[in-house]
């Protein structure tokens, strides 16, 4: 037993940063994520007798880390959440405010260059519910089709597009507050 507790010290050590960059980018939330990486090293500790050593260390951690992403998104995706449009629509469901479709200017400036701005619109992509985060980041970041971000989250493909049309919505709605501000 001490053995296998000297190989995961020199694991933790050496595959920690790697397997947490990967979980930030696969969940968007760095809390999340090092709770993603700790359940991988206990997962591992718990199955070591099943490594067999034809791979790589990495490579069987990495394997775990992603059944353990899947495992989130399973339960973030069923937990229910109240959505509100009232901050786009008013009770007979017109536009509550036309300002939403202003044009915005950048200057010639290639934003998404910009690190500021890349950290205010991944904040605003984290306000949105979480049943909309997961078909945003599947469909927009990992550039899915439809149908398979469809069968992956268990959603039809008219309650996709509406997902996808009310969050950019919010994501425009944020940036405009967020970053673009009154005078944009």
């Amino acid at each position: 037993m001490d053995e296998t507790k000297i190989i995961f010290q020199a694991w933790i050590e050496e595959y920690t940063q790697p397997l947490l960059t990967r979980a930030i980018y696969l969940v968007s939330s760095k809390v999340d994520a090092e709770d993603l990486v700790q359940e991988v090293y206990m997962a591992a500790f718990e199955n070591f007798s099943s490594f067999k050593g034809e791979s790589k260390p990495l490579t069987w951690l990495m394997q775990i880390l992603k059944n353990k992403v899947g495992d989130y998104y399973r339960n973030k995706y069923k937990t229910t959440t109240s959505i509100s449009l009232n901050s786009f629509f008013d009770e007979t469901g017109f536009w509550r405010d036309n300002s939403i479709l202003r044009d915005w200017s950048t200057e010639n400036k290639n934003i998404w260059d910009d690190e500021n701005f890349n950290d205010v619109w991944t904040g605003c992509l984290e306000r949105l519910p979480p049943k909309w985060q997961i078909p945003i980041k599947l469909y927009y970041l990992e550039n899915k089709k439809a149908n398979n971000v469809c069968q992956e989250t268990g959603i039809t493909t008219t309650n996709l597009w509406k997902i996808l049309q009310r969050s950019r919505l919010q994501i425009r709605e944020c940036l405009e507050v967020h970053w673009f501000g009154e005078n944009y």
